[in-house]
């Protein structure tokens, strides 16, 4: 049992660095194995196809994903908006090695597949949305503490960080190269900071004026 474990994880890492790399229409079967160090007979032994094991990866992007930034130090910052800038400075700081070692399993496939294969699709959305709903306490919170009323949701600002994350992966692709990825992301870190630290000084000046 131990030895059937060990071999899906590495099938399962192998499917992760590949498809980011390859893309998943491009990536075969044999590729995921000869990255594994597996045979095509252990790859069947453990998936029916590339989709289950896709979806299987998918799970598996999220379970690690969810582990690491679960665990990440912002978490224990006072302030709520230094937690989500603490946030975005993490995922600057995960920018590190090749293109496929930092861009997103998710964003990735989902690019591809998102009118070909349903599951996958909702695989990816589940991914990229429940890693966003896990910045709304914080964003929340900061908009209570600076009595924000925007037009706007808690919800709607998580999924535009994701969004702008994503982008900034594509555009490291294009151009290949991290930095232009990393340009993005500071931008987003100063979007953030003039969103909240505005909406508070407006707020206090309106609360200063109907006195």
């Amino acid at each position: 049992m131990e030895t059937r474990h060990e071999s899906k994880t590495k099938m399962l890492n192998a499917a992760l660095h590949v498809i980011r790399a390859k893309g998943y229409s491009a990536a075969r079967i044999e590729d995921i194995c000869e990255a594994a160090s597996l045979t095509k007979g252990s790859f069947f032994h453990h998936f029916d196809s590339k989709e289950e094991l896709a979806l299987a990866a998918a799970d598996y992007w999220i379970e690690n994903a969810a582990a690491l930034f679960a665990s990440a130090p912002y978490h224990a910052l006072a302030d709520p908006l230094d937690r989500l800038l603490a946030y975005i400075d993490l995922r600057k700081a995960l920018l590190v090695g090749e293109l496929p070692d930092f861009t997103c399993f998710a964003g990735t496939m989902v690019q591809e597949v998102y009118d070909t294969h349903p599951a996958i699709r909702e695989a990816c959305d589940r991914s990229i949305s429940e890693h966003a709903a896990t910045l709304v306490p914080d964003i929340e919170e900061a908009m209570r503490q600076r009595d924000m009323r925007p037009d706007w949701t808690a919800e709607s600002l998580a999924l535009y960080t994701q969004a702008t994350l994503q982008g900034a992966f594509i555009l490291a692709k294009a151009k290949h190269n991290r930095e232009v990825a990393a340009a993005s992301i500071n931008h987003l870190r100063r979007y953030l900071e003039l969103l909240f630290n505005g909406q508070s000084a407006a707020a206090h000046l309106h609360s200063r004026r109907t006195r």
